[in-house]
């Protein structure tokens, strides 16, 4: 049989483990005792637990209030068997019943462990909220734990507790890890799941772009420089557009660094990923000729209402302005946040500074995503349930898992395991197929 002594001093240990406050232990361990009570007795079974932490002795008492008829056995007795105890005992007078720890003790020890248990993770949870919450957009470093379809679970090195996923869209889908390589990545948002907050992070987003100049760039860490605005398009080009607070610093040249060493140490980490730096400007105008760096730009006309620029530059320029199946204008476009129409000088002319020559852009995302009724494979059965339940996209229902898909009214586990299927054979498709050119060389505007 265990001794008292002996369950204290391993719920010692715990508590040293665990890094709880030893009243708080003892408090869970006097719950746990008091749930053993209840089973035993009742729900309203009333006791004195204390614990002699000096002499490692738990010591039990029950209370039962002596009554003329029981009426509820767990906390109360009968007059005629609080007597058979002592004589002296009145109605109303409380009797105390000693029980041995031992008799208990298995019970006790499990009810308090499953409390410890839950404390435990209830501080756990509470401590990633307060240690993450206000760190969206801080670099965060681990090591790949398991990939699930294509969803990375990371081990954080310095908060190994906390559940950190980088989900399939938020990855470089150029880069390939493995279990036990190290990654970094950006903290994109905090997550509330049933089992408690979730970190989701990101190797594709423009965050991690600026978190990696934060990193490599101590005028940004000193708020001295700031990244005013970003677009990339994942594992081909990004482009940043950075402001100085002080004047006799140079944005672009602290981003670069001395050789290209900066910007270099950050087109490393992106795997040779093309990062064009431009000073921001509060002019459109102004800003919208920078942007689209490494072209240069003639005249730019500007439309307020419309949030249009129109763009002017000479023929030998048009087809670096327009970039690599438009990328560059493209992502200038989504840095300023203007729309930008480009012409070229000949073209401006004839039209007489009127009418726009290129067709609008793409929505962003409106390329890479794919609708579930154009999946081949995929029911029309299926496919109402799923739009039903908000989800009508690839992207929509990539990070899923199968138990998401059995709550859906009408999924079956057969149709679940064939949803997955095709996920994983999409998502396996997709993972190869981005045709864009990486480009190793930073460029600075």
């Amino acid at each position: 049989m265990v001794s008292s002594a002996e369950i204290l001093a391993a719920f010692r240990e715990v508590s040293n483990t665990k890094q709880l406050d030893r009243a708080e232990l003892y408090g869970l361990l006097q719950d746990g005792i008091m749930a053993a009570l209840a089973k035993k007795y009742g729900p309203n079974v009333q006791a004195e637990v204390d614990i002699d932490d000096g002499k490692g002795d738990i010591r039990i008492v029950l209370l039962k209030t002596v009554v003329a008829t029981i009426e509820d056995a767990s906390n109360q007795i009968s007059i005629d068997d609080a007597k058979a105890f002592d004589e002296s005992f009145e109605l109303g007078d409380v009797m105390e019943e000693p029980v041995d720890f031992a008799v208990f003790g298995r019970a006790a020890v499990q009810a308090a462990k499953q409390r410890i248990i839950q404390r435990v993770r209830e501080g756990e949870r509470t401590r990633i909220r307060d240690e993450f919450a206000t760190r969206v957009g801080d670099l965060l470093s681990g090591e790949v734990q398991q990939i699930e379809r294509g969803k990375l679970v990371v081990m954080l090195n310095k908060f190994r507790e906390a559940e950190a996923i980088i989900p399939y869209r938020e990855q470089n889908h150029r880069e390939h890890y493995h279990q036990g390589e190290p990654i970094r990545a950006v903290l994109k948002r905090v997550e509330e799941t049933p089992k408690g907050p979730r970190l989701i992070l990101s190797r594709g987003d423009p965050l991690f772009v600026k978190a990696l100049f934060k990193l490599e760039v101590p005028e940004i860490q000193q708020n001295i420089v700031e990244i005013r605005a970003a677009a990339r398009e994942v594992g081909s080009r990004t482009k940043i557009a950075v402001f100085s607070r002080d004047d006799s610093i140079d944005p672009v040249g602290a981003c670069v660094g001395l050789k290209g060493s900066r910007v270099q140490a950050v087109v490393n980490e992106l795997n040779g990923e093309r990062i064009d730096i431009v000073p921001w400007s509060p002019d459109p105008e102004r800003f919208a000729k920078l942007a689209l760096a490494p072209a240069k730009v003639a005249r730019v006309f500007s439309d307020p209402a419309t949030k249009t620029i129109q763009a002017v530059v000479d023929e030998d320029q048009l087809s670096l302005a327009i970039g690599r199946n438009g990328q560059n204008v493209r992502l200038a476009s989504e840095l300023t946040g203007w729309k930008i129409d480009l012409y070229s000088s000949r073209e401006w002319l004839e039209r007489g500074g009127e009418g726009q020559i290129f067709a609008p852009l793409p929505e962003e995302g409106e390329e890479m995503d794919v609708r579930l009724s154009d999946i081949a494979g995929m029911p029309p059965a299926t496919v109402a349930v799923l739009e039903e339940a908000g989800y009508r996209t690839l992207n929509d229902i990539m990070d899923l898992d199968r138990e998401d898909f059995l709550k859906l009214p009408g999924i079956a586990p057969e149709e679940a395991d064939r949803i997955m299927a095709l996920i994983d054979e999409l998502t396996t498709e997709d993972g190869g197929g981005d045709e864009t050119s990486g480009g190793g060389e930073p460029a600075a505007g």
